[in-house]
C-alpha cells in the first residue's frame, strides 16, 4: 500500500511543487493518502485526495456522479469511474501536470463503477455491460496509447460490479451482481426473479475463465457486489439482497481460487441492522480483519477474518466508504463525515462535500 513517500515517487517530482502552499504543507505532514469520489454542497461532482489527518490535498471535477477510484503506482495515473450504469471514466494525473482525460464508453457498453490496472500500469481493465446481450464484459484499455480500447472479454455473468487483481498479478476476480439493467430503463432492475450472481476468476492475459463460483440455488437473489482480499488470498464479498424484505439472508462471505465459496454467520441483530445491504468491503493493512458497511443501515462492522466473527459494530449515518490505515480503518459517509474505525482513534471530521460509496488508500 502507498504511503506518502511512495505516492510522491509515483506522482512525480512536480507534484508537490504544483500544489498550493496549504496543500503542500498538508501533503508534507501526512503519512497516508486516500481518494474518494464526492459531491459538493453546490451539487457538483468531483474526486478528492485527502491526507491521513483529513487534509484536502487535491481535487478534480467530474461530469457526473463518480463511484470508485483506482490508481496505478506504475502508470502514475488514477481513474474515477462513473456510477453504474455510466458512460464516462476520468483519467487524472495526481501531479496536476496534465489535464484530466475523459473516456467515453463505446457504443453498446456502459461502465459499471470499478476497474483495476495491470501491475506494470500498461493496461486498464474496467467492468462494463453489454446491455443488449445482458452480459458483463471486461473492457481493456492501453494506458500507453491514450487509453485506447483494445478489446474485451466476458465476465461470464450479468451486471459485473467490483473487480480486483489477485496477489498473483495475473488473475482478475469479478463480482457478477447478476442483475440486468438497460439504458432504456435507467437504473431499473429487469430480472429480479431470474438473477444469477457469481464470483469469477479470469486470466487477464487472455480472458480465460479460471473458475466460477455460485452460492446455493436458494440464494440466487443475493447480488454479490463488493470485495476485498485477505491475508490468505481469500476474496471476501458483501451482498445486497433483492428478495422479499421480510427475509434476512446472510450477506457476507468469502471465495477462494481452490473452489470454496461460503457465507459466514453474522449475529441476527447485526444482520437485521445491515438491512439487506452491504455497500463496501475493505481489508485491514495486515489482511486479518475485514470491514463492511451499510449506508442503508448506518452501520459498520469489522470481522475477524480467521474466526469469521464480528470484532466491532459501529454506527455511522450514511456510512459507506472504507479504507485501511495503519491501526484500523477510516470510514466516510454521505453526510460528509470521516471517522476512525476500530483501533483508529482519529477525531471525527466533517466536510462541506458528501463522500460517494468508496474510499481508496492510495
Amino acid at each position: 500500500m502507498w504511503q506518502r513517500r511512495a505516492f510522491l515517487q509515483a506522482a512525480g517530482a512536480g507534484f508537490a511543487a504544483s500544489l498550493m502552499p496549504r496543500q503542500s504543507l498538508a501533503l508534507e505532514r501526512t503519512a497516508l493518502v486516500f481518494a474518494s469520489a464526492v459531491q459538493t454542497a453546490k451539487g457538483r461532482y468531483g474526486a478528492v485526495l485527502l491526507g491521513e489527518a483529513g487534509e484536502l490535498i487535491a481535487s478534480i471535477d467530474l461530469p457526473d456522479r463518480g463511484h470508485d477510484v483506482t490508481i496505478s503506482r506504475a502508470a502514475g495515473r488514477g481513474v474515477v469511474f462513473a456510477r453504474q450504469p455510466g458512460t464516462f471514466a476520468v483519467v487524472f494525473d495526481p501531479a496536476g501536470q496534465e489535464a484530466p482525460l475523459t473516456l467515453t464508453s463505446v457504443t453498446g457498453r456502459h461502465f459499471f463503477g470499478h476497474g483495476v490496472f495491470s501491475p506494470d500500469g500498461r493496461l486498464l481493465y474496467a467492468t462494463e455491460s453489454d446491455f443488449d446481450a445482458a452480459q458483463g464484459v471486461v473492457g481493456i484499455y492501453d494506458a500507453t496509447d491514450g487509453y485506447r480500447r483494445l478489446g474485451e472479454f466476458p465476465t461470464h455473468g450479468t451486471g459485473p460490479h467490483e473487480m480486483l487483481l489477485m496477489p498473483d498479478g495475473v488473475t482478475l476476480v469479478v463480482a457478477n451482481g447478476g442483475i440486468e439493467t438497460h439504458p432504456d430503463y435507467g437504473r431499473s432492475e429487469l430480472n429480479i426473479e431470474t438473477m444469477d450472481p457469481s464470483v469469477v476468476f479470469i486470466d487477464r492475459r487472455d480472458g480465460a475463465l479460471v473458475g466460477q463460483l455460485r452460492l446455493d440455488g436458494g440464494l440466487h437473489q443475493l447480488s454479490i457486489r463488493h470485495m476485498a482480499i485477505d491475508a490468505r488470498s481469500r476474496v471476501w464479498f458483501g451482498c445486497q439482497y433483492k428478495g422479499a424484505p421480510s427475509q434476512s439472508p446472510q450477506l457476507v462471505g468469502y471465495a477462494s481460487m481452490d473452489g470454496v465459496i461460503k457465507l459466514i454467520n453474522l449475529p441476527n441483530d447485526t444482520l437485521r441492522d445491515l438491512r439487506n445491504y452491504v455497500g463496501s468491503v475493505a481489508a485491514s493493512a495486515d489482511g486479518n480483519t475485514i470491514a463492511i458497511s451499510s449506508p442503508e443501515g448506518d452501520l459498520l462492522v469489522a470481522i475477524d477474518a480467521d474466526a469469521g466473527q464480528p470484532r466491532l459494530v459501529q454506527a455511522l449515518r450514511s456510512g459507506c466508504g472504507l479504507a485501511a490505515d495503519g491501526a484500523g480503518f477510516v470510514a466516510s459517509s454521505g453526510m460528509g463525515e470521516l471517522i476512525g474505525v476500530g483501533e483508529n482513534e482519529r477525531a471525527p471530521q466533517h466536510y462541506d462535500f458528501q463522500f460517494d460509496n468508496h474510499m481508496l488508500r492510495v
